[in-house]
């Protein structure tokens, strides 16, 4: 990401060029590139930095004592993760993985709240909390998405989320492959597929690989 990117994101929103510098030198940015498979957080360690992702994807995932997974979410460039542990000090409940080779700028949060007597400081704790919440609201939306108990249900409520608007077929890509859509919405990947040729075959949906459309019908 370059500078006017940064400047645009919601944790950074309300700076400058002039004022940047200090808002990274509190957040005692420390950059890393990590490469294809590799952990960025381990589940069950603590962490005081959250992750800003300027280049690559991340998965957050989680694992069953049996070494079943679930994917919570797949993030790209621009996208923060692991805030709210580095502010609460709990334990990651949740592995981060890279997806393809990343550049993760880490950040310290609860530095910014240890020097909050300006105007930089009061901008990134308010940007903070915006952040967070609506992350609590994305988290949140992944409630609906696996809270009914068909796959086509599951699959319906998932694929309405991601449509960039309620036009007649609405096409878009999704950031999974089967194996991932089908740990995300916790279903089994065949069973997932099957109904997915079911879908296509009733005129719900079309598709190819990860490039999707909603049908309408009259």
């Amino acid at each position: 990401m370059n500078q006017k990117e940064i400047l645009n994101h919601p944790l950074f929103m309300g700076l400058n060029e002039d004022t940047l510098p200090k808002a990274l030198e509190l957040f005692i940015c420390i950059q890393k590139v990590f490469p294809k498979g590799q952990t960025i957080f381990h589940s069950a360690s603590k962490t005081e930095t959250m992750g800003f992702v300027l280049e690559g994807r991340i998965q957050i995932e989680s694992s069953d004592y049996w070494g079943n997974k679930t994917i919570i979410d797949n993030l790209g460039k621009g996208k923060v993760f692991g805030e709210t542990y580095a502010l609460t000090g709990r334990s990651l409940m949740v592995d981060v993985i890279a997806l393809e080779e990343s550049k993760i700028m880490f950040l310290n949060p609860k530095n910014i709240f240890l020097h909050n007597d300006d105007e930089v400081t009061s901008i990134l704790i308010k940007n903070i909390l915006v952040v967070s919440m609506n992350k609590n609201l994305h988290f949140s939306q992944r409630i609906f998405h696996t809270n009914s108990k068909t796959i086509r249900g599951r699959l319906l409520a998932y694929l309405s989320s991601c449509a960039p608007s309620k036009a007649p077929d609405a096409e878009f890509d999704i950031p999974y492959d089967r194996q991932q859509l089908a740990d995300y919405l916790q279903v089994d990947r065949s069973a997932l597929s099957a109904e997915l040729s079911k879908m296509k075959a009733d005129g719900l949906i079309d598709y190819w690989k990860n490039h999707f459309k909603l049908l309408h019908q009259d």
